[in-house]
Protein backbone atom coordinates (compact mmCIF):
# COMPACT_ATOMS: atom_id res chain seq x y z
CA UNK A 1 0.00 0.00 0.00
CA UNK A 2 1.11 3.53 -0.71
CA UNK A 3 1.25 6.37 1.83
CA UNK A 4 2.59 9.90 2.06
CA UNK A 5 4.92 10.07 5.07
CA UNK A 6 7.02 12.82 6.62
CA UNK A 7 10.69 12.90 7.52
CA UNK A 8 11.02 13.30 11.30
CA UNK A 9 14.79 13.77 11.46
CA UNK A 10 18.08 12.68 9.90
CA UNK A 11 21.59 12.14 11.25
CA UNK A 12 25.08 11.12 10.14
CA UNK A 13 25.89 7.65 11.54
CA UNK A 14 29.23 6.84 9.83
CA UNK A 15 31.45 8.26 7.07
CA UNK A 16 29.18 9.33 4.17
CA UNK A 17 26.29 7.46 5.81
CA UNK A 18 22.99 8.90 7.03
CA UNK A 19 19.99 7.56 8.89
CA UNK A 20 16.51 8.90 8.15
CA UNK A 21 13.71 8.68 10.73
CA UNK A 22 10.27 8.61 9.12
CA UNK A 23 6.75 8.96 10.35
CA UNK A 24 5.18 5.50 10.67
CA UNK A 25 2.02 5.10 8.55
CA UNK A 26 -1.11 4.22 10.55
CA UNK A 27 -1.37 0.50 11.21
CA UNK A 28 1.94 -0.21 9.49
CA UNK A 29 3.48 -3.60 10.27
CA UNK A 30 6.60 -5.24 8.88
CA UNK A 31 8.95 -8.14 9.51
CA UNK A 32 12.62 -7.72 10.40
CA UNK A 33 14.66 -7.73 7.17
CA UNK A 34 11.99 -6.20 4.93
CA UNK A 35 12.25 -2.97 2.90
CA UNK A 36 10.09 -0.20 1.46
CA UNK A 37 10.11 1.97 -1.66
CA UNK A 38 10.66 5.69 -1.03
CA UNK A 39 9.67 8.07 -3.84
CA UNK A 40 10.73 11.72 -3.85
CA UNK A 41 7.91 14.16 -4.59
CA UNK A 42 8.74 16.83 -7.21
CA UNK A 43 12.54 16.71 -6.76
CA UNK A 44 14.54 19.54 -8.32
CA UNK A 45 16.75 17.04 -10.16
CA UNK A 46 16.37 13.45 -11.24
CA UNK A 47 18.37 10.86 -13.19
CA UNK A 48 17.75 7.87 -15.43
CA UNK A 49 17.01 5.64 -12.40
CA UNK A 50 14.01 7.78 -11.48
CA UNK A 51 12.76 9.11 -8.17
CA UNK A 52 12.20 5.84 -6.27
CA UNK A 53 14.69 3.74 -4.29
CA UNK A 54 14.24 0.72 -2.05
CA UNK A 55 15.63 0.92 1.48
CA UNK A 56 15.65 -1.76 4.17
CA UNK A 57 14.23 -0.91 7.58
CA UNK A 58 16.97 -0.48 10.17
CA UNK A 59 14.89 -0.95 13.31
CA UNK A 60 13.23 -4.13 14.50
CA UNK A 61 9.41 -4.23 14.45
CA UNK A 62 9.53 -4.28 18.28
CA UNK A 63 11.45 -0.97 18.29
CA UNK A 64 8.42 0.64 16.68
CA UNK A 65 10.22 3.18 14.52
CA UNK A 66 10.54 3.50 10.74
CA UNK A 67 14.20 4.20 10.01
CA UNK A 68 16.31 3.79 6.87
CA UNK A 69 20.04 4.32 6.38
CA UNK A 70 22.13 4.74 3.28
CA UNK A 71 25.56 5.67 1.98
CA UNK A 72 25.36 9.20 0.56
CA UNK A 73 26.69 8.77 -2.97
CA UNK A 74 26.81 11.49 -5.60
CA UNK A 75 23.58 10.68 -7.44
CA UNK A 76 20.59 12.93 -8.10
CA UNK A 77 18.39 10.87 -5.75
CA UNK A 78 20.92 10.93 -2.90
CA UNK A 79 21.54 14.67 -3.27
CA UNK A 80 17.79 15.32 -3.10
CA UNK A 81 17.38 12.92 -0.16
CA UNK A 82 20.16 14.65 1.78
CA UNK A 83 18.50 18.05 1.20
CA UNK A 84 15.13 16.95 2.65
CA UNK A 85 14.23 18.99 5.70
CA UNK A 86 12.26 17.81 8.72
CA UNK A 87 8.60 17.55 7.81
CA UNK A 88 9.35 16.96 4.10
CA UNK A 89 7.03 14.40 2.51
CA UNK A 90 7.82 11.35 0.41
CA UNK A 91 5.65 8.65 -1.09
CA UNK A 92 6.15 5.34 0.71
CA UNK A 93 5.21 1.86 -0.41
CA UNK A 94 5.87 -1.24 1.68
CA UNK A 95 6.70 -3.53 3.26
CA UNK A 96 8.30 -5.80 0.66
CA UNK A 97 10.76 -8.67 0.62
CA UNK A 98 11.39 -12.13 2.04
CA UNK A 99 14.91 -11.59 3.39
CA UNK A 100 14.24 -12.55 7.00
CA UNK A 101 15.58 -14.71 9.78
CA UNK A 102 14.66 -18.40 9.54
CA UNK A 103 12.15 -19.71 12.08
CA UNK A 104 13.96 -22.81 13.39
CA UNK A 105 15.76 -21.49 16.46
CA UNK A 106 17.98 -24.59 16.80
CA UNK A 107 19.65 -23.79 13.43
CA UNK A 108 22.41 -21.18 13.79
CA UNK A 109 22.50 -18.02 11.65
CA UNK A 110 25.74 -16.59 10.26
CA UNK A 111 25.59 -13.11 8.69
CA UNK A 112 28.45 -12.14 6.33
CA UNK A 113 27.85 -8.51 5.58
CA UNK A 114 29.54 -5.59 3.83
CA UNK A 115 28.96 -1.94 4.71
CA UNK A 116 25.45 -0.54 4.51
CA UNK A 117 24.18 -4.01 3.55
CA UNK A 118 23.90 -4.41 7.32
CA UNK A 119 20.61 -2.48 7.58
CA UNK A 120 18.22 -5.49 7.30
CA UNK A 121 20.57 -7.52 9.51
CA UNK A 122 20.46 -4.94 12.30
CA UNK A 123 16.69 -5.28 12.20
CA UNK A 124 16.84 -9.11 12.40
CA UNK A 125 19.40 -9.19 15.24
CA UNK A 126 17.56 -6.50 17.19
CA UNK A 127 14.26 -8.38 16.85
CA UNK A 128 15.78 -11.73 17.91
CA UNK A 129 17.40 -9.97 20.90
CA UNK A 130 14.23 -8.16 21.96
CA UNK A 131 12.08 -11.27 21.51
CA UNK A 132 14.74 -13.35 23.31
CA UNK A 133 14.77 -16.08 20.68
CA UNK A 134 17.45 -18.75 21.07
CA UNK A 135 18.90 -18.46 17.55
CA UNK A 136 22.68 -18.77 17.75
CA UNK A 137 23.77 -15.76 15.63
CA UNK A 138 27.22 -14.68 14.42
CA UNK A 139 27.77 -11.45 12.49
CA UNK A 140 30.95 -10.97 10.43
CA UNK A 141 30.68 -7.30 9.47
CA UNK A 142 33.20 -5.98 6.94
CA UNK A 143 34.05 -2.27 6.50
CA UNK A 144 37.12 -0.32 5.40
CA UNK A 145 37.67 1.37 8.78
CA UNK A 146 35.71 1.68 12.07
CA UNK A 147 34.64 5.20 11.00
CA UNK A 148 32.92 3.67 7.94
CA UNK A 149 30.97 1.11 9.97
CA UNK A 150 27.39 2.02 10.92
CA UNK A 151 25.68 0.62 14.05
CA UNK A 152 28.86 -0.62 15.76
CA UNK A 153 27.61 0.51 19.18
CA UNK A 154 24.21 -1.12 18.56
CA UNK A 155 25.81 -4.48 17.80
CA UNK A 156 28.05 -4.25 20.88
CA UNK A 157 24.93 -3.53 22.92
CA UNK A 158 23.05 -6.50 21.42
CA UNK A 159 26.04 -8.72 22.21
CA UNK A 160 25.85 -7.65 25.87
CA UNK A 161 22.11 -8.30 26.04
CA UNK A 162 21.96 -11.48 23.95
CA UNK A 163 24.03 -14.50 25.07
CA UNK A 164 23.34 -16.14 21.68
CA UNK A 165 24.85 -13.32 19.58
CA UNK A 166 28.54 -12.94 18.62
CA UNK A 167 29.72 -9.76 16.89
CA UNK A 168 32.85 -9.96 14.72
CA UNK A 169 33.71 -6.58 13.14
CA UNK A 170 36.24 -6.91 10.30
CA UNK A 171 38.26 -3.97 8.93
CA UNK A 172 39.94 -4.13 5.53
CA UNK A 173 42.06 -0.95 5.65
CA UNK A 174 43.29 -0.34 9.19
CA UNK A 175 46.79 0.06 10.56
CA UNK A 176 47.56 -2.75 12.97
CA UNK A 177 48.24 -0.28 15.77
CA UNK A 178 44.74 1.20 15.62
CA UNK A 179 42.60 -1.90 15.38
CA UNK A 180 42.87 -5.09 17.40
CA UNK A 181 39.96 -7.01 15.87
CA UNK A 182 39.79 -9.08 12.67
CA UNK A 183 41.33 -7.37 9.65
CA UNK A 184 41.67 -8.08 5.95
CA UNK A 185 39.03 -9.71 3.79
CA UNK A 186 36.67 -12.36 5.09
CA UNK A 187 37.84 -15.77 3.88
CA UNK A 188 37.38 -19.44 4.74
CA UNK A 189 40.03 -19.35 7.50
CA UNK A 190 38.35 -16.40 9.21
CA UNK A 191 34.95 -18.04 8.89
CA UNK A 192 36.22 -21.24 10.50
CA UNK A 193 37.75 -19.29 13.41
CA UNK A 194 34.25 -18.11 14.35
CA UNK A 195 31.99 -20.93 13.11
CA UNK A 196 32.86 -24.36 14.50
CA UNK A 197 30.80 -26.38 11.99
CA UNK A 198 30.40 -24.49 8.70
CA UNK A 199 27.84 -26.97 7.35
CA UNK A 200 25.33 -26.30 10.13
CA UNK A 201 24.18 -22.63 9.88
CA UNK A 202 21.97 -20.78 7.45
CA UNK A 203 24.05 -17.97 5.93
CA UNK A 204 22.85 -14.46 5.11
CA UNK A 205 24.88 -12.39 2.64
CA UNK A 206 24.26 -8.70 2.13
CA UNK A 207 26.39 -5.87 0.76
CA UNK A 208 27.90 -4.72 -2.53
CA UNK A 209 27.11 -7.12 -5.39
CA UNK A 210 30.78 -8.00 -5.95
CA UNK A 211 31.30 -8.92 -2.31
CA UNK A 212 28.10 -11.00 -2.17
CA UNK A 213 29.28 -13.02 -5.20
CA UNK A 214 32.75 -13.61 -3.73
CA UNK A 215 31.32 -14.63 -0.33
CA UNK A 216 28.82 -16.98 -1.97
CA UNK A 217 31.62 -18.74 -3.86
CA UNK A 218 33.75 -18.87 -0.69
CA UNK A 219 30.93 -20.58 1.24
CA UNK A 220 30.31 -23.15 -1.49
CA UNK A 221 34.05 -23.83 -1.65
CA UNK A 222 34.06 -24.29 2.16
CA UNK A 223 31.42 -27.01 1.80
CA UNK A 224 28.24 -25.07 2.61
CA UNK A 225 25.03 -26.38 0.99
CA UNK A 226 23.77 -23.72 -1.47
CA UNK A 227 20.24 -24.22 -0.10
CA UNK A 228 21.51 -22.70 3.16
CA UNK A 229 22.69 -19.42 1.61
CA UNK A 230 20.39 -16.40 1.38
CA UNK A 231 21.64 -13.30 -0.40
CA UNK A 232 20.59 -9.68 -0.82
CA UNK A 233 22.64 -7.32 -3.00
CA UNK A 234 22.90 -3.63 -2.22
CA UNK A 235 23.70 -1.63 -5.33
CA UNK A 236 25.17 1.86 -5.24
CA UNK A 237 21.99 3.61 -6.45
Amino acid sequence: MSDIIKLRRKEIIANDTMAFYWEMPDGFEFKAGQFGDFTLINPSETDEKGDTRAFSFVQAPSENELVTATRMRDSAYKRELEKLSEGAEVKFDGPHGNFKLHKTESTPAVFIIGGIGVTPIRSMIAEATLQQTSHDMTLLFSNSTPEDAPFMSDFREFEKKNPHFTFVPVMTQTDSGEWNGESGHIDEDMLKRHVSDVSEPIYYLSGPAGMVTVMYDMLVEAGVNEDNIRAEEFTGY
